[in-house]
């Protein structure tokens, strides 16, 4: 399937700038371009590259190193499938997953093939990484899409035009756009108080000048959603060592409940490299990681990784009875709120006009809530909402 060219870019059409590029951010920039949308599209990310919570951690020093350590898969349970899914599919940036499924019960009994709310439905994966998820989705979206990376927006004003303006923690101006888009909850929600030691997040700073009862309403749900915090235990198995962890009868193995209470662990991901390594990611519950808030000390780190290295010893005693992870590079990986918890945002919330602000993320109400599916979705959803919004004058 050859991918059409995007629509001829209009520097005097709206420019929008969209904080945050994970799968949310990256799908409605994608789906807007492909609806027709011509004005500049910038993406601002406080990480490495585009991906969020699915991408792959790499190394320019180790080629072959691939370790998916958020989302390990993409699953769509429902349907019609998003818009964006085949054109993903037919450029090569997914393809499905069918690696052994299997879940532990509380006494230890592997269940094959049994699923749980993250892995129902059809199971796809980045070809080469879940990165590629949101590459491809960039790739979609053709030129005129400008990525900036390592930019933590820390602060936002509105501009005597009504557009918006992002800055830094100094205050100093990083771009600007007509109209902003957060496909996160950071800058609204009060989690960013406890993860970054913000007075206040700072989107909330500005509704009482902007008197939109439509924007409050939106600012003040998505300040009620709840998130699970997560630790990622990240392992790389050297190939002496490896062929035990390939011979596990699961390559992501999920936890009932009374598992993860007796464990603390609610997932682990194995993927066999191709040079003979193994990269492995145990995901704690939220109970062993209470406290979302700012990077602790190195010991208190090295005292998470020992916790979940028991456990992840403890899980696995019927099949490898001596956990060696003396050479396996331990690494700790935190999300300060992973799993968002229901109703999530309104889709009639999702776009403030007046104030030419929208939102998307898992974090908003609909199929695929509080998983890469809902990231996708509510991008494709957000697009159409904006170019509805800017009316008969819009591209088709």
């Amino acid at each position: 399937m050859e991918l059409k060219p995007g629509p001829p870019l209009d520097p005097a059409a709206p420019s929008l700038a969209v904080i945050g590029a994970g799968v949310a951010g990256c799908a409605l920039t994608a789906r807007l371009r492909r609806l027709g949308w011509r004005g500049p599209i910038s993406l601002w990310e406080s990480g490495r590259g585009a991906g969020g919570r699915a991408s792959t951690r790499r190394s320019r020093h180790d080629p072959l190193l691939r370790l998916d350590h958020g989302a390990p898969l993409l699953s769509i349970d429902s349907s019609p499938p998003p818009a964006l899914l085949a054109p993903l599919l037919a450029g090569g940036w997914l393809e499905p997953w069918s690696g052994e499924l299997a879940q532990l019960d509380r006494e230890g009994r592997l269940i094959a093939g049994a699923t749980d709310p993250l892995t129902r439905g059809d199971l796809y994966r980045g070809k080469g990484g879940m990165d590629q998820l949101c590459r491809g989705l960039l790739e979609l979206g053709g030129a005129g899409i400008e990525l900036n990376v390592n930019s933590l927006v820390r602060h936002l004003a509105r501009t005597t035009h009504g557009g918006w303006e992002l800055q830094d923690e100094r205050q100093q101006r990083l771009g600007g756009a007509d109209w902003l888009v957060l496909s996160g909850t950071l800058l609204v929600h009060p989690r960013c108080q406890a993860l970054l030691g913000w007075s206040e997040p700072p989107l909330q700073a500005l509704l009482s000048s902007l008197t939109d009862p439509q924007l409050e309403r939106a600012a003040a749900a998505i300040a009620a959603i709840g998130a699970s915090p997560r630790h990622a235990l990240l392992l790389l198995i050297p190939s002496a060592a490896a062929e035990q962890w390939r011979l596990l009868p699961f390559r992501l193995l999920s936890f009932e409940e009374a598992a993860q209470k007796r464990w603390g662990l609610s997932r682990v991901l194995i993927q066999p490299l191709a040079d003979g390594r193994c990269a492995v990611v145990a995901h704690s519950t939220a109970e062993l990681a209470p406290l979302p808030g700012l990077i602790p000390a190195a010991e208190g780190q090295q005292a998470l990784i020992e916790e979940l290295r028991s456990a992840l010893a403890a899980v696995l005693k019927p099949w490898i009875t001596t956990l060696d992870l003396e050479n396996a590079e331990p690494q700790l990986m935190r999300w300060g709120a992973a799993f968002p918890e229901g109703p999530g945002l309104a889709s009639d919330l999702m776009l403030c006009p007046q104030s030419r602000v929208g939102f998307c993320g898992d974090f908003c109400s609909g199929a695929g809530f509080a998983r890469v599916e809902g990231a996708l979705r509510s991008g494709e959803l957000l697009a159409e909402q904006l170019l509805a919004a800017l009316g008969p004058g819009a591209p088709a």
